[in-house]
């Protein structure tokens, strides 16, 4: 059974910059479309950025955030840059085996999430 175990989360101001980490077991990451999406309080889960044989960003963090698969640590990462009040909201770790990277319901398995709250 694959696990997804995020971590790095936290609070922050405007500007400052996380690394957010997502722990694969029970797979290995170069198997999967690895992506991460987030959610923010009354909103449905969205897609913030996916890395297969190229990697994909959502235009609202393009240029500010970077998703890093590490293959020897079967870890994938997302730096987040500049970050601003309205990055706030709980991240989630995703694998996909196949289909629309951007969707959420083509994935498979899931991390439990982190809360990245960002004050102004």
């Amino acid at each position: 059974q694959v696990q997804l175990v995020e971590s790095g989360g936290g609070l922050v101001q405007a500007g400052d910059s996380l690394r957010l980490s997502c722990a694969v077991s029970g797979g290995t990451v170069i198997s999967y479309h690895m992506a991460w999406f987030r959610q923010a309080p009354g909103k449905e889960r969205e897609f913030v950025a996916a890395s297969s044989r190229t990697t994909t960003y959502a235009d609202s963090v393009k240029d500010r955030f970077t998703i890093i698969r590490d293959n020897d640590k079967n870890t994938v990462y997302l730096l987040m840059n500049s970050l601003k009040p309205e990055d706030t909201a709980v991240y989630y770790c995703a694998a996909l085996l196949g289909g629309n990277v951007y969707s959420t319901t083509d994935y498979r398995y899931w991390g439990q999430g982190t809360q990245v709250t960002v004050s102004s």
